[in-house]
């Protein structure tokens, strides 16, 4: 429910939560809320019982990282995803085309578990998934915002990966990172 509150921007950078006042909020003891706080802040969303805000130095890096992996993985999905998870990946493509903004955010973030997962490397699975909630809060602002050609660029990941065209896939996932990152310095900026 923080994490919700976090995500939906509720809670926005800088807030300090509060134990007592959480607890009187959300109706439970102050032993669930200290537990929640203590993983939000292993997940990197909270900061010295702060909501995180993150600066632009803050996206670089985390755009940084997930160029480095992402694009490794859409390079090795272009050759070793399988067909059923290709289906899955086009559906998500669909989804961001026709869904309803909530919809469009779940389907975003499987497209990129989905290449992630299809390098078939644990340590860059593992990466990805600790990094997970920080990648949401940013992707969903991507989301939320309607960043323009952002579905197209998916469709055009999904096709090099099902074309088996690696370099293609992978030059392609720079470009849709690169974008992401842009728009999302431009949304800290308005």
């Amino acid at each position: 429910m923080i994490r919700d509150r976090i995500f939906s921007g509720e809670y926005a950078g800088g807030t300090k939560l509060v134990e007592e006042r959480l607890a009187e909020e959300i109706g439970v003891s102050r032993t669930p809320i200290r537990e929640a706080i203590r993983r939000l802040e292993q997940e990197g969303l909270i900061k010295r019982k702060k909501v995180i805000k993150p600066s632009e130095m803050d996206f670089r890096h985390l755009f940084q990282m997930r160029m480095l992996i992402e694009c490794h993985a859409a390079y090795m999905a272009a050759s070793f995803m399988l067909e059923e998870d290709h289906k899955k990946l086009r559906e998500c493509v669909e989804i961001g085309r026709n869904g309803s903004p909530d919809e469009v955010i779940e389907a975003n973030k499987l497209f990129h578990d989905l290449i992630v997962r299809a390098s078939n490397n644990p340590i860059m699975i593992d990466t990805v998934d600790r990094m997970q909630s920080i990648i949401f809060m940013f992707s969903t602002a991507v989301v939320m915002h309607k960043r323009p050609f952002l579905i197209d660029e998916h469709d055009q990941i999904c096709q090099a990966i099902a074309d088996h065209k690696p370099e293609l896939a992978s030059r392609l996932m720079k470009e849709h990172l690169e974008a992401d990152l842009e728009f999302a310095l431009h949304l800290m900026d308005s």
